[in-house]
């Protein structure tokens, strides 16, 4: 691309700004970025998986350190379900099926489910 000698600058192309008359206010519209719905991804209590699975699932597909896994196990146990996590749905259905599939290879019933937040 040549450039123009009659621009100043050497004829690189700037951006316009559009000066606004006097006593005008300058506004500037700003989109919102739009925020995907989350989802809580819900583990429900049986009474034949063992603990250390529901642990070993917590940390592995949800990436929980051992504490906090024994710590959500816990809550499942004693209240009947709990939060393994909060994502997008897609990702909180791909962790449903992961535990579902887990657990059936081991031939336990537990399960997971989907909630909005």
């Amino acid at each position: 691309m040549a450039s123009d000698p009659r621009r100043p600058g050497g004829g690189a192309t700037r951006p316009r700004i559009e000066r606004a008359r006097e006593g005008a206010v300058a506004t500037q519209t700003r989109r919102k970025a739009v925020v995907p719905p989350r989802f809580k991804v819900v583990l429900y209590n049986d009474d034949y998986t063992p603990m250390e699975f529901v642990v070993a699932i917590l940390e592995q597909i949800f990436s929980k350190g051992p504490a906090e896994a024994t710590q959500i196990m816990l809550h499942v146990h004693r209240n009947g379900a709990g939060i393994a996590g909060v994502y997008v749905l897609e990702v909180a259905e791909t962790k449903v099926s992961l535990v579902h599939k887990k657990a059936e290879e081991r031939g336990y019933p537990l399960r997971a489910g989907v909630e909005s937040e």
